[in-house]
């Protein structure tokens, strides 16, 4: 499992994702998203500009995203 430390209160799922390595460029990350391939909280998300806050978990590819205040 990957983890997130914020330093502001959220961060945007593609920025996330890129943060975290699972995505190489904000193009792969909004492709990602766009195709129904990640969940946030277990549900699919289609907002590549949907606010994380901690708390949150991210699932894509398989593996997991903890986000952390």
């Amino acid at each position: 499992m990957h983890t997130i430390v914020l330093k502001d209160e959220f961060i945007k799922l593609g920025q996330a994702l890129k943060s975290a390595g699972m995505a190489s460029t904000g193009i792969e990350a909004k492709l990602a998203i766009l195709d129904y391939q990640v969940k946030v909280n277990g549900e699919v998300e289609t907002r590549r500009g949907r606010k994380l806050v901690a708390g949150d978990l991210i699932e894509f590819k398989g593996e997991q995203i903890k986000i952390e205040g």
